[in-house]
């Protein structure tokens, strides 16, 4: 009860408050109007006084935006440009009467509704019937009032959105490209993981099969006894290397335990074939969803590797846990040092996640899980290679993030937040 009093109380002020800014956005709009009319058959001069109105009018908005934000609890992007918010300004001057006069029937209706407290002891001479009907059309029109309030806020949410909101066809338009860079990105990271894959083959498990097949062959030519023995032993013992590097491969590609037993499971095989000491925090109680859990072992995975072959680490830290969706933050990988730099090509930038709008509040996730790798080693590293780039892709494909943050001299921390359903 007490909590809805204080909600009250503080749209309230905040329709007030929006009714002498709607005085001022209204004169803000005529002079503006009058401004522009003025200077309508020079264009240079009305581009320039057009440009003058805009940012104050931007200016204007921001202090309403701040004004439904704080006392309204209503969130509006500042993607908008200056005539949309002279528009909203110019109109918003017919929504704000009707908020002050919302408040000024629940001050009657408080009034009148606690008549039958306090006017018995200061207004004895008068009938008390009518002072109890008196004050139950008070609690009647407190109550009015009190919905209205919550109709009026709804209102200015929906103007709000209407001039100040994302355009539909412009948010769409932005989604199209977002999915198209990050299929491309997609399809880069395939190819890019092939030829490591092909790369792994070729140095590794073809070397050591060349090498047992020479051995064999030596073995099968010898005439000494002993050495052939002795052949035979190091072919065993390349053919077991092969085996393992071929396992190492296969594992990489896409480990089976992942599946089997779930993402806490991978991590601490990770952990356990890491040759530095590994601390794992796993905070989540549900398995998330398979693609979700996919990109987020890769990057642990990736970044854990990275690690221990480019850094010197001498630990390394890895925390899972789960934030709250609205935590997530919209911005793209920052360009800073990372670790994961195989080459020193210089690549494009990754594709930036989808920024998360009020209109898009109906499409976000419940919940981010959120993998944070954090070694000791040297940092300094350049954050564009292929390592870090082919993570970047992957994040966002399912509309994460990537931050790195690894100056010289380290701490290197790489975080990966994936929205989870």
């Amino acid at each position: 009860m007490v909590m809805w009093v204080r909600r009250g109380l503080r749209i309230s002020v905040g329709l007030v408050i929006g009714g002498g800014t709607a005085v001022v956005s209204l004169v803000y709009a005529v002079l503006s109007g009058l401004a522009l009319l003025c200077v309508f058959v020079w264009p240079r001069v009305r581009q320039a006084v057009l440009r003058a109105v805009a940012r104050g009018a931007r200016r204007l908005a921001q202090v309403e935006r701040r004004r439904l934000a704080y006392f309204l609890d209503v969130e509006i992007g500042s993607s908008y440009g200056g005539s949309r918010a002279l528009g909203y300004l110019a109109v918003r001057w017919l929504l704000a009467p009707l908020g002050c006069l919302v408040v000024f029937s629940a001050l009657i209706g408080a009034l009148y509704g606690s008549l039958i407290i306090w006017g018995w002891p200061m207004f004895h001479s008068y009938n008390r019937d009518e002072q109890v009907y008196s004050s139950v059309a008070g609690m009647f029109l407190l109550f009015l009032a009190a919905q209205s309030l919550f109709g009026v806020v709804a209102l200015e949410q929906r103007l709000a959105w209407h001039f100040l909101g994302a355009d539909p066809r412009d948010e769409l338009r932005r989604r199209i490209e977002e999915l198209a860079s990050s299929r491309a990105g997609v399809v880069a990271a395939v190819d890019d993981e092939r030829r490591r894959i092909e790369r792994d083959l070729h140095d590794g498990v073809q070397q050591r099969l060349v090498a047992l097949g020479m051995l064999l062959g030596r073995a099968r030519r010898g005439q000494d006894a002993a050495r052939t023995q002795a052949l035979l032993a190091q072919a065993h013992e390349e053919s077991r290397q092969a085996l393992d590097e071929l396992r190492e491969v296969a594992w990489r590609v896409y480990p089976t335990v992942l599946d089997e037993a779930g993402l806490r499971a991978a991590l601490e095989t990770v952990a356990e074939r890491v040759g530095l000491p590994v601390r794992l925090d796993y905070g989540l109680t549900a398995e998330p969803a398979t693609e979700v859990r996919t990109v987020a072992y890769f990057v642990i995975s990736e970044a854990v590797t990275n690690a221990v072959k480019h850094s010197g680490a001498r630990r390394v830290h890895i925390a899972v846990t789960r934030a709250p969706a609205e935590s997530a933050p919209p911005a793209p990988m920052p360009v800073a040092a990372g670790l994961g730099a195989r080459d020193g090509q210089p690549q494009p930038a990754p594709p930036r996640p989808p920024a998360r709008t009020a209109r898009s509040a109906d499409r976000a996730p419940s919940f981010v899980l959120r993998a944070r790798v954090t070694d000791d080693g040297a940092g300094g590293a350049d954050p564009t290679g292929s390592g870090l780039l082919g993570l970047a892709r992957r994040v966002a494909a399912i509309d994460g993030t990537l931050r790195v943050d690894s100056p010289p001299g380290g701490p290197t921390t790489i975080t990966a937040e994936l929205p989870c359903a």
